[in-house]
């Protein structure tokens, strides 16, 4: 009998990094609406498989930690291996929590934690990636944040993982082009959190109403947008940044 995955190769394959929870489960989900056959790669072993089991045989997870270059490498061998081609890389993969302690008390082992995935992971990727996504003359797409632009206090591991994320998208953006298209979107606030946790402590409607467009963002705002731009229909853009945030980056806030 034949491999139910081998079927799919004539399917755009697309290697969504951080996969199973928030943004990167908003992203896979959407691409496979769209016809992708979708890697799920993410360090959540249980929630991984459940979470492909559900999306159906266009679902394949495999465990990844993105900091660790000879697990990186398997990987990518392994999905090519398996479906034959890749023809888009999302670099969804990080440690979310924007805080650390006071600059004065920041350990080295944090901030080298917090660099090693958020960053170091995304160049990795790209560097395994890169030779197949040529081939198909594909894209990459890195999540990054509004915070690379906008701070708040004893946030400096993250803020520089994500303002470094915006520039590695320019740099590769230029080395891989023209076979390789390579942007970046920077969310802001996004209501990453599970349907049961929003249901059960749903957001005040003083959240939604600082947002120029009158609502906190939805995974499904950044999935439509990373599908776009692995979209022909982009086809002249890379190297860019896409701030998606409700406009708030561009709000003059002044406290009373």
């Amino acid at each position: 009998m034949s491999d139910p995955y081998q079927m799919l190769t004539s399917s755009k394959v697309a290697l969504v990094t951080g996969a199973v929870r928030g943004i990167g489960l908003g992203i896979t989900a959407w691409l496979i609406t769209e016809g992708w056959q979708v890697i799920l790669a993410d360090r959540d072993r249980a929630r991984g498989s459940r979470v492909a089991e559900a999306l159906g045989e266009r679902a394949w997870f495999v465990e990844l930690d993105v900091s660790n270059e000879s697990q990186v490498e398997a990987v990518v061998a392994e999905v090519v291996g398996q479906f034959g081609r890749l023809d888009l890389l999302v670099n969804n993969a990080g440690l979310s929590d924007p805080y650390n302690e006071p600059i004065e008390r920041l350990s080295l082992k944090h901030w080298n934690q917090i660099l090693a995935v958020n960053l170091t992971g995304a160049m990795l990727m790209a560097k395994h990636c890169a030779p197949y996504l040529r081939v198909n003359r594909g894209a990459i797409v890195n999540i990054a944040s509004t915070r690379a632009h906008q701070s708040e206090p004893s946030t400096e591991a993250y803020v520089a993982s994500k303002g470094g994320l915006v520039a590695l998208t320019h740099a590769l953006a230029t080395s891989l082009g023209p076979d390789v298209r390579v942007n970046v979107v920077s969310p802001g606030w996004i209501d990453s959190r599970d349907p049961w946790e929003q249901e059960v402590e749903p957001l005040a409607e003083r959240d939604h109403a600082q947002h120029l467009v009158g609502r906190v963002g939805l995974v499904e705002d950044v999935a439509a947008l990373v599908a776009w731009l692995a979209s022909e229909d982009s086809g002249f853009a890379t190297g860019q940044e896409f701030t998606l945030d409700g406009g708030m980056t561009r709000k003059m806030i002044y406290q009373d």
